[in-house]
């Protein structure tokens, strides 16, 4: 028996057993998801300052290789070294093996990129990041930090036609030249640093406003916010660095075929007219390469001087507070010459009629003086009207506009939230009236109910005086008045029958 107590316990236990094991596993489960994000948003940490200083070094690989580039070509140019000793051979393995880290530094930051990608689409196989457009950045970047000066000596002839249209030339100019070029592209990287170092792009609040707005951070919305903070200093360092590689490129590709751009004062002149939109025409380019070098610098001189322009356009402009503060004292003006007008022509209207009403001979000359004075106040009063209308309409600025928006989705949004409030308030009153309507309908029958017993108990009382007895009256009484509402006329009618039969007379009262 006891041990049919303890199977019985057993099953009994079963489903609390399994609702307890099922808790158990879901908090474990929850558990496990919280571990697993956590970790997540550690490893996405890592992978965001990998990806900085891989960043970093790239472009600090790519600066210094330039650098050496630049080096061994004014070493070369100015012939304290000879393209085959062993100086020349030495920067150019530098220049080769600076390259080499970059390209493969550039590869490893796309590998964590991709990590990246996994980590934050919860991606297993890395194969699935791998987009046409990613591959094709990819094998672009590669391309163009690629290309270097090689070790060795290797020339061709450059055939160039003057711009006079006379002098031809064809001197055996280094391919390094052609190589060499190219490699300021390596300052793309700059954008993507800026971009990984920004504040908005770092700060994690930022970042959730941004998605929140659809905005996307990239390289393009930082220069835009650093040219609305600092907008003189990123056009002055914009022009200072393309002044500065627009000429010693202009230099590399003109020097072999005019001595007069071997010095890079003469590139530099050349370089700031061609800027500033002047070209005086004393130093012109010869060569394809110049002339390309001339457009591009003449482009992005017409684009700095309209970026300008409108940064000096902005900084002179008042800001709100000043606007204000000018209108207002503009109007206070305008109302006093406003007044002052009024009261002159009031002044000459009586001055005309008192020279002409009020005096016993009247001065003609005088009273021409006054009617001129009268048209110049009129004309004075309506030159003052006419500005104080423009001030008022020059008042509402774009700016008031925003404001007088703002104000009014304010009160549109307080209007909605008065009628959800209104909308619930009249459900409830409804709901009430639905309540009242059932009330009312069932008052008819309550109402028919106490007339009923209401007409009982009176009868008993005026039937009793006649019969003497209270039994006998009550008893037919109540057999009497015993019915519902349909038949209430015919019940009348026989307690008249028998009234008139027991009194002899018909109850009048009744």
């Amino acid at each position: 028996m006891l041990n049919v107590k303890v199977k019985t316990s057993r099953y009994l236990d079963l489903p609390q057993r399994h609702l307890n094991s099922s808790k158990r596993s879901q908090s474990l489960h929850m558990k496990r998801t919280m571990y697993h994000s956590a970790d997540r948003m550690v490893e996405r940490k890592l992978i965001f300052q990998k990806r900085q200083y891989l960043a970093d070094f790239a472009l600090g690989t790519a600066v210094a290789s330039i650098l050496v580039m630049v080096l061994y070509f004014e070493l070369a140019m100015a012939g304290i070294t000879d393209k085959n000793s062993g100086y020349s051979l030495a920067l150019k393995v530098m220049i080769s093996l600076s390259t080499l880290i970059l390209v493969g530094l550039i590869i490893a930051y796309h590998t964590v990129e991709v990590q990246l990608f996994s980590v934050d689409n919860c991606v297993e196989d890395w194969r699935i990041a791998m987009s046409w457009r990613r591959l094709s950045q990819l094998a672009l970047e590669i391309v163009v930090c690629a290309i270097h000066p090689i070790p060795g000596d290797f020339s061709f002839p450059w055939l160039t036609i003057h711009y006079n249209g006379i002098t031809v030339t064809e001197p055996q100019v280094p391919i390094d030249v052609l190589l060499s070029l190219p490699m300021f592209l390596r300052l793309y990287l700059i954008g993507r640093v800026m971009l990984l170092h920004s504040r908005l792009f770092t700060d994690a609040s930022s970042r959730s406003i941004g998605a929140l707005n659809r905005i996307n951070f990239n390289t393009r919305f930082v220069l835009k916010t650093l040219m609305t903070i600092s907008p003189g200093t990123v056009l002055l360092v914009l022009m200072l660095s393309l002044w500065v590689i627009a000429s010693w490129t202009l230099r590399l590709c003109e020097s072999y075929h005019d001595d007069r751009h071997k010095n890079i004062l003469n590139s530099i002149w050349m370089i700031a007219i061609t800027f500033l939109s002047i070209g005086y025409g004393d130093i012109v380019p010869n060569t394809y390469c110049g002339r390309g070098i001339a457009i591009i610098v003449g482009v992005m001189g017409a684009g700095s001087t309209a970026l300008v322009v409108a940064v000096v356009s902005r900084k002179l402009e008042l800001t709100r507070a000043e606007k204000h503060v000018h209108n207002f004292m503009m109007d206070t003006q305008l109302t006093k010459q406003l007044k002052n007008a009024a009261a002159n022509v009031l002044r000459e209207t009586w001055l005309i009629y008192k020279y002409t009403k009020l005096v016993k001979r009247v001065n003609h000359s005088k009273v021409r003086g006054h009617q001129r004075k009268f048209l110049h106040a009129i004309h004075s009063l309506r030159t003052v009207k006419a500005y104080h209308r423009k001030l008022r309409d020059n008042a509402n600025t774009l700016v008031d506009m925003a404001k007088t928006q703002s104000v009014m989705h304010e009160m549109v949004s307080d209007m909605h939230s008065q009628q959800a409030t209104v909308d619930a308030r009249i459900a409830a009153i409804e709901q009430q009236l639905g309540n009242l309507k059932e009330h009312l309908g069932s008052l008819p029958s309550l109402l028919a109910q106490e007339i009923l017993k209401n007409q009982q108990d009176w009868m008993e009382k005026e039937l009793m005086p006649f019969t003497g007895s209270s039994t006998l009256p009550g008893r037919l009484s109540r057999q009497s008045l015993s019915l519902d509402d349909s038949n209430s006329g015919d019940s009348e009618t026989k307690l008249t029958t028998m009234n008139e039969t027991q009194t002899g007379q018909p109850d009048l009262d009744l």
